[in-house]
């Protein structure tokens, strides 16, 4: 077990998603569409040969509220300015925390919070969230330019939803980025996904 990993168990389990690795190193990912705010289909074919990061949302979430606080914000809009697309998705079911009724309400929310990523998906059936397994929001996806998810996991190493934690935590997103960016291979693959469950719908 890694030193993060072992970080992440210890931390609070009941806070973390227990599970295996899932899609890490898995190619191609998991072709999809889904509707954005605007009311288009989006899919991931349409990002063919671009870095896509994937990341699930749910505005009730407070360790989605700690991320919002900047962090999340800072790193959407440094990964664009490296030409990365990012693609928030909130899967949360209709009468579920952090449903969003229409693209006018995720609209709403996304500019009251200063988001920046380059769509917001909506998947209140939890389609997306299914096919790719998603277990909590946040929960991270980055998908190299030939299609493979490359990075699987939390977004840093500090399992919280204390502000307070930010500055110390290692962002596993940012590092997986950098590594790409470097050309290297991707150091840390996966990293069991620590927030609030997503909001799937019920059996």
């Amino acid at each position: 077990m890694s030193n993060v990993t072992r970080r992440l168990v210890v931390a609070g389990l009941p806070l973390i998603a227990v599970a295996a690795p899932g899609l890490a190193h898995a190619k191609p990912a998991p072709a999809f569409t889904a509707v954005d705010i605007d009311g288009k289909t989006r899919s991931l074919a349409e990002f063919r040969g671009k870095t896509v990061v994937l990341e699930w949302v749910n505005e009730g979430c407070p360790y989605v509220k700690k991320h919002y606080s900047g962090n999340m914000q800072g790193l959407q809009a440094a990964a664009t300015a490296d030409g990365v697309v990012w693609l928030t998705i909130a899967s949360s079911a209709p009468g579920k925390q952090g449903h969003f009724p229409d693209g006018a309400a995720a609209r709403s929310w996304m500019t009251a919070r200063g988001a920046r990523p380059a769509a917001l998906l909506l998947d209140p059936a939890g389609t997306v969230a299914t096919t790719y397994k998603a277990k909590t929001t946040p929960h991270m996806f980055v998908i190299d330019k030939a299609g493979a998810v490359v990075y699987e996991g939390a977004i840093d190493d500090i399992p919280s939803n204390k502000v307070e934690d930010l500055p110390r935590a290692k962002n596993l997103v940012a590092a997986a980025l950098a590594d790409m960016k470097a050309g290297r291979p991707v150091k840390v693959a996966y990293v069991q996904p620590y927030g609030c469950a997503v909001k799937y719908k019920d059996a």
